[in-house]
Order: C-alpha cells, then sequence, then structure tokens
C-alpha cells in the first residue's frame, strides 16, 4: 500500500460544522399573560388562608363585626383555646404517627418496585406496570366498604395500623412510578461498576442508588404525605375512637361540637397548615431536583 494510500485511510474525515439553529439553546422570555397567570393563581391559592390567618386573630364578636383584612384589636386567644382546651394537638400527633408510618412503608416498597422495574427485563414487566398503576384510578369510595368489614375482620380496625396498611397500599402505585423514572435517569454505569467489583443487587441499590436517589425520594415522600395528610374519606371510615382520630377529621369534629365558631376553626386550620409549610420549605430543593430529574428522564 503506498504512502498515498495510507494517509488517505489514517487521516481522520473533516466532519462539516454544526449548523445553529436560530433561538436553540435559548429560553424564550414569558409573556407578560405568564406572569399575569401566576401572580392570578398564586393570589387564588394563598388569599384564603391569608383571610384564615386574619380571622383566627380577631375576637368572637370582632369576626361578626370586622370585616377588614388587619384586625383592629389582634388576640391569641383562639390560638392558646386550640392548643391548649381542644383536641387538635392529639389529632396532629396521630396525623403525624399515621402519615409517618404510612410514608415510611410506601418509600420501601415503592423504591424495591421501582428499582426492579427501571433496571430488570423481565416477562410482564410492562403489563405489571400498568396494572399498577390502574389500581390508583380507582375511586377509594368503590373500595371502602369492602375495605371497613376486612379491617373488622383482621383486627385492624380503630388503629394506627389499619391506616397505615390502607394508606400504604393506595400510595404505592404513584411512588413507584415517581421512583422509577427518576431511578432511570441515574446512570447505569454506575451500577456496572459496582457489579464489577463484586457487589450484589441490594447491595448496588443501598449504597449506590440510595445516596444518589435522595431528591427522588423526598419528593415522593412528599406527595405521599400531603395525601395522607389531607384525606378525610378513610381516615374517617377506619377510625372510630376520637382520640385516634387524624386532624382532617378532627377538625370536622371540632366544628360540629362547637358550632360554627369561626375565629377557633380558622386558628386550628392555620396550625394544621403549618406543618405542611414547614415541610415544604426544609425540603424545597431536594423536592424540585427530584421532580425536575424524575420528568426529564431519558
Amino acid at each position: 500500500m503506498s504512502e498515498t494510500t495510507t494517509a488517505r485511510v489514517v487521516a481522520p474525515v473533516a466532519r462539516p460544522a454544526a449548523r445553529r439553529v436560530p433561538g436553540r439553546g435559548r429560553h424564550k422570555p414569558a409573556g407578560p399573560l405568564a406572569y399575569v397567570g401566576l401572580v392570578a393563581a398564586s393570589a387564588f391559592a394563598v388569599l384564603p388562608l391569608l383571610w384564615a390567618v386574619s380571622t383566627s386573630l380577631k375576637s368572637k364578636g370582632a369576626v361578626l363585626s370586622d370585616g377588614g383584612w388587619v384586625p383592629a384589636a389582634p388576640t391569641l386567644q383562639n390560638y392558646a383555646t386550640v392548643l391548649f382546651d381542644s383536641q387538635v394537638p392529639r389529632y396532629l400527633l396521630n396525623s403525624i404517627v399515621v402519615a409517618g408510618g404510612s410514608v415510611a412503608l410506601t418509600i420501601v416498597l415503592a423504591l424495591l418496585g421501582a428499582y426492579a422495574t427501571a433496571r430488570f427485563q423481565f416477562r410482564g414487566r410492562d403489563a405489571s406496570l400498568f396494572l399498577i398503576l390502574m389500581t390508583s384510578m380507582i375511586p377509594g369510595i368503590a373500595i371502602l366498604v369492602p375495605l371497613y368489614f376486612l379491617a373488622v375482620r383482621t383486627g385492624l380496625y380503630d388503629t394506627y395500623l389499619g391506616m397505615i396498611v390502607v394508606y400504604t397500599a393506595w400510595q404505592v402505585p404513584t411512588v413507584l412510578w415517581m421512583l422509577r423514572g427518576f431511578l432511570q435517569s441515574i446512570p447505569a454505569s454506575l451500577e456496572e461498576a459496582g457489579r464489577i467489583d463484586g457487589a450484589g443487587d441490594l447491595r448496588i441499590m443501598v449504597q449506590l442508588v440510595l445516596p444518589l436517589a435522595k431528591p427522588g425520594i423526598a419528593a415522593a415522600s412528599v406527595v405521599a404525605f400531603v395525601a395522607v395528610w389531607n384525606d378525610f374519606l378513610i381516615a374517617s371510615t377506619m377510625v372510630s375512637s376520637d382520640h385516634k382520630r387524624l386532624v382532617s377529621v378532627g377538625l370536622y369534629n371540632y366544628l360540629s361540637q362547637y358550632g360554627i365558631e369561626w375565629g377557633q376553626l380558622t386558628a386550628a386550620v392555620v396550625v394544621t397548615v403549618v406543618p405542611m409549610i414547614l415541610l415544604f420549605v426544609l425540603m424545597e430543593k431536594r423536592i424540585v431536583s427530584g421532580l425536575s430529574a424524575g420528568a426529564t428522564k431519558g
């Protein structure tokens, strides 16, 4: 082979310069209508809470006579009554126990299923995922009566464990799909390197996948926690003892017991919302990164 032919073979083929598409890679600034829509949506969500805070700082007489947003004579008497002379603190504790236990069990079960369906190929995987997702579309009212009789027969009625089991079964499909999307965004090469070093699947998931999956787990945990915290249907059916009621049902009973005491009712609502606000503030970065990573997988 001549030197000229060899040079032609060895020399790299020149690639044409990539054409720059106008506008690609640049974020188009949002128009004024988008900002107006965001402001309107934020006001729609925040104004009721601000009204509740304002009403909770008014006395019983001022609630009926003072229609302004700023109380003329602010008082904390409603909060003192709610925190020290009612069952609201007990209801909050019940909700924290049930929601926390449900989230912990849901994350464990959903993470195992999400990892298996995201990393392994097996017969019936897609069908199983479809069936799992389909179960979350069944209305809760449709299975409420069978759940009630099943809880009574198994001795789980009017117990924390019974509510935790029901809420876990309710949240696993949604959380599994959320975690699966996030796990698919994690490079599989990291796990292959672990297998080369002799690590098993369980060790790889615990030592390699879990540290990287913390944002996704945080986002899924908050979604499941809020769903359990705000639920009324299951909480009002699976418990009959007043000291075991969740806060969503407790607020309803508080209203029926004392009548429409708007000051105390809004104070109880504010106290109930505070844990959710603190949760979002403390986990904001993990929630945003977890949801965005799961949404941009692939």
